[in-house]
């Protein structure tokens, strides 16, 4: 059980990085104007996205599944709500793919402030989560 605790803890680390760069990524290219800063854009978001955060993504929702399915019960309500919020980082990852395909299309409407703020909500997740796990208040 400790190597899976440990695989999900380095996946969702690898996935947060990801969550944070990836919309200081979008703040940058929406204040771009040239076309070779915004095409380097494009290729990091997509890589980004494609090779670190997806796969960061399952590979944390496979190591969390399994180390619940350790439990025989659900021990407490601090769980229940601790999976929400990471369906709520899910939508938020499919969100930003949704985003990265606007700019990937050149349909982007948003400005670099909009994106400042958006960069701000794994941060509440992760707070959230952590006080979950570590304090279980419920």
């Amino acid at each position: 059980m400790l190597w899976v605790k440990a695989f999900h803890i380095v996946s969702v680390v690898c996935w947060f990085a990801a969550l944070f760069y990836l919309p200081r990524l979008f703040v940058y290219h929406a204040s771009s104007e040239d076309e070779v800063s915004l095409e380097r854009f494009k290729i990091m978001e997509r890589k980004l996205y494609r090779g670190i955060s997806t796969p960061s993504m399952i590979a944390t929702l496979i190591f969390g599944f399994w180390l619940m399915s350790y439990q025989a019960y659900m021990p407490g309500a601090w769980l229940h709500a601790k999976l929400l919020l990471v369906a709520l980082l899910v939508a938020y990852h499919f969100y930003s793919g949704h985003l990265l395909k606007q700019f990937r299309d050149n349909k982007n409407t948003r400005s670099h402030v909009f994106y400042r703020w958006f960069n701000e909500f794994p941060v509440l997740i992760l707070i959230a989560v952590i006080i979950l796990v570590v304090v279980k208040p419920f």
